[in-house]
Parts: structure tokens; C-alpha cells; sequence
């Protein structure tokens, strides 16, 4: 997607663009930096961020900017007044099946290996300190994945978990195959 920022460049690694091939949540996100990363992947992914409200600082704010750079303006950005208010706009956003909103947490017990995903699906990250609500998780204990880590670590970085799920779904639908400038 060339954009007025920077034009795509023969010298970078390309697949072609697919138009919101998923979705990225964030509930009442924490911190700044990481959702300007987040912000980040989603420009370079094509993927709809969705921020649900209260958010702990002002997308305005200039440490959400720096981290998302002068890529800002290829992010396709919503905020929501609630999780539900989020599933309900991105199921009006019409995918082919219906999406399923994933919770990814720390605390769930089925990897997000174990899963098939289809594009249109939604992942939904809870904020920083304490993830997605537990009430939440237990209403939906079937939409709960996790990514298995080797050491004793709580959970991952949520701008590097975004990435590690976004990347893996990417790869399953095939949309990772990349474009030869030769060749179009």
C-alpha cells in the first residue's frame, strides 16, 4: 500500500496487499509505546486497529506517535466505548464468514498453534498490567490462546505478541508469499 509518507521501494521484501485480512484489539490499553508499535504492524499488515476505551493516555499523545513514526496515517484507527461495541462494527465490516474475536492471555491453557484461524478473525489483547477481564475469559474459555513460552516468564510483551499471532495468521492464509518487483 504506497502511501504519500514513503513509497514502496524495490529494495523491500513485499506480499501483496489484502484489505483487512484480520483484526487487532486492544482493550484499554496501558501504554503508549506499545500501542504505537502496535499501530506499526497494523500499516504494515493491512489489519484494522480497534482501541477499546478507557485508554490509558491520548492517541494524540506524542510518545503513541513516536512509536508509531510517520506511519500513523496508514492505520486504520477505531476507538470503541466497549469490547462489544468493537465486535459489533467488525462484524458490519462484512468478511466473508463470520470472524471470531480470539482472546489472547497469559493465563489460557490452548496455544494459538492449536487453532485454525481464517481471515476476518478478530485478536483481542487485554491491557498491559493485567490482561483481558477474567470474567471475560471465563465467558468465552473456547476463544482463550495463549503462546507457549520456555521460561518462567507471566506473559510476553504485548506489542510482541501481537506480532507473534498477526504474523503466524498471516502466514496460514497464505499472505505472506512475497511479490517480485519484476513482476508487476
Amino acid at each position: 500500500m504506497p502511501s504519500a509518507i514513503e513509497p514502496v521501494l524495490p529494495n523491500r521484501l513485499r506480499a501483496a496487499t489484502i484489505e483487512r485480512p484480520f483484526h487487532v484489539v486492544l482493550v484499554e490499553p496501558e501504554i503508549p509505546p506499545n500501542t504505537g508499535n502496535v499501530a506499526r504492524l497494523c500499516a504494515a499488515t493491512c489489519c484494522p486497529l480497534h482501541l477499546v476505551e478507557p485508554l490509558g493516555f491520548s492517541i494524540d499523545a506524542h510518545a503513541v506517535r513516536r512509536a508509531g513514526l510517520d506511519y500513523w496515517p496508514l492505520v486504520e484507527v477505531r476507538t470503541h466505548p466497549s469490547l462489544a461495541a468493537a465486535e459489533a462494527v467488525i462484524r458490519e465490516q462484512g468478511a466473508a464468514e463470520e470472524p471470531r474475536f480470539w482472546l489472547l492471555s497469559g493465563k489460557a491453557t490452548r496455544s494459538y498453534l492449536d487453532v485454525e484461524l481464517r481471515r476476518g478473525d478478530a485478536f483481542v489483547f487485554g491491557k498491559e498490567s493485567v490482561g483481558l477481564p477474567e470474567q471475560l475469559l471465563r465467558e468465552r474459555p473456547d476463544r482463550a490462546l495463549g503462546i507457549p513460552t520456555l521460561g518462567p516468564v507471566r506473559s510476553l510483551n504485548l506489542a510482541n505478541t501481537v506480532a507473534i499471532v498477526l504474523y503466524e495468521a498471516l502466514r496460514r492464509i497464505g499472505a505472506l508469499a512475497v511479490v517480485r518487483a519484476d513482476e508487476g
